[in-house]
Parts: structure tokens; sequence; C-alpha cells
């Protein structure tokens, strides 16, 4: 029963510092987009349908 109490600090402490490394790298940017908007000029955009109809 012991070892039970103990794995399951052990993998709270784990998930703890996931939680962390996440929370860390959100806020320092790593997840930011960087290349969607240098490109966003090139996507093609759909005509309004009264363009169309002329």
């Amino acid at each position: 029963m012991s070892a039970i109490i103990i794995l399951l600090i052990i993998s709270l402490f784990v998930a703890g510092g996931f939680l962390f490394a996440f929370i860390w790298s959100v806020k320092s940017g790593q997840f930011d987009d960087d290349y969607t908007p240098s490109v966003r000029i090139l996507f093609d955009s759909k005509e309004s349908s009264e363009e169309e109809n002329n």
C-alpha cells in the first residue's frame, strides 16, 4: 500500500513538471506561428458573388 502512495506522489510531481514546462513554453512564445503571416498574401481569396455574375 505504501508503494502506491509513493508512486502517486512521484507521478503528481512529474505531471506538475510537465504542466510547468508547458506553461513556460507558451509564455515564452514557443507555439507562436511565425510562418503563416508571411505567406497569407499568397492564399487565394474568394471573390464576391456579384463579381462572378457580371
